[in-house]
């Protein structure tokens, strides 16, 4: 097998996007490897050949070992990866990411830097969860009295439809079976939509830990953007498998909400949201344009910003090929 330094990098266009991925890939007892620019998962029944650009997120459950060659090209498709548990789903690493702009992450931290900026998104992201309520007048402590009280009526929804005995929220970390069945599909489906949103938010550029509701953590805003579909997808997908019943909850909440994800284009909706969050009033298409450029400048007075590679020093400027 020739080696990475051989092969050409891809470019930003030559990349999937982000939304026209398969949101999440989960493996278990098998070795993954590369072959070309796919990825292969063997075990006892053989050998599974899997398109790495196709990859939103590569869930790595227990018996899994991966080759240096594996992450290389998982890395330079912007694919997530993450080393789960056999139940539960934890996100530990991500690939690089498929802009090579940084607009979105300016963006991002622009309005993360000014508190007003920074309420104002948060309120925006409330109107994204529940459109039928203004939160424009509401404060911090308001905003997160009317999300919790949305939340609560949620679950009682839901357990009202599927019949599901609701007893409330119970989950302790790092104990995935200490909760009942409806409990242990929340959790599920919570991690799961943690490791697509932390898919797509390092898949744009943007700051995994700069957020808007959530802070002080690495990853703020990825808890940011899950919480938008929480009780659109993540709520009502786990009262329906336990109201089917007790049995492998983890692993059907996981098969259940990928169909979902796939079916309801969330990934093509996450991208939306976090480009009108960050870039309020800004055509998607241009926002697509940019962020697909391979362009490096400088910054210069006034806000602008130079072509870099340049020699700037007197009024015979040149271009810098030394580097």
């Amino acid at each position: 097998m020739t080696t990475v330094s051989q092969r050409a990098a891809l470019t930003p266009r030559q990349l999937t996007r982000a939304s026209e991925r398969l949101s999440f890939i989960y493996l278990e007892r098998c070795t993954v490897h590369r072959d070309a620019n796919a990825i292969t998962a063997q075990d006892a029944e053989g050998t599974t050949h899997i398109p790495s650009a196709t990859i939103g997120t590569l869930l790595l459950g227990p018996g899994t070992r991966i080759t240096h060659q594996a992450m290389s090209v998982l890395g330079q498709t912007g694919a997530a990866v993450c080393w789960v548990g056999e139940r539960g789903v934890r996100y530990y690493a991500s690939g690089r990411a498929l802009s090579r702009s940084s607009t979105l992450m300016e963006a991002q931290a622009r309005q993360w830097a000014n508190p007003r900026n920074r309420l104002t998104v948060a309120r925006d992201m409330y109107r994204l969860r529940f459109p039928d309520e203004d939160p424009s007048t509401l404060t911090r402590q308001q905003l997160l009295g009317c999300e919790g009280r949305r939340v609560k009526d949620s679950y009682r929804a839901e357990a009202a439809r599927t019949g599901v005995t609701w007893r409330g929220r119970r989950y302790t970390p790092g104990n995935f079976a200490d909760g009942d069945a409806v409990n242990q599909a929340i959790t599920a489906a919570a991690q799961c939509m943690y490791g697509i949103a932390h898919a797509i938010v390092t898949s744009l550029g943007c700051s995994p830990a700069l957020g808007f509701v959530h802070s002080g953590h690495e990853l703020s805003f990825v808890l940011d953007i899950a919480d938008l579909y929480k009780t659109e997808i993540g709520i009502p997908l786990a009262f329906d498998i336990a109201a089917e019943g007790e049995e492998d909850i983890g692993a059907r909440t996981r098969r259940a909400l990928r169909d979902r994800v796939n079916t309801s284009s969330l990934l093509n909706r996450c991208v939306d949201d976090i480009k009108s969050l960050l870039l309020p009033g800004t055509p998607d298409s241009s926002v697509v344009i940019d962020i697909a450029r391979d362009v490096v400048t400088l910054q210069s007075d006034g806000g602008r910003v130079v072509a870099s590679g340049v020699n700037y020093d007197g009024p015979d400027s040149y271009q810098d090929v030394s580097w």
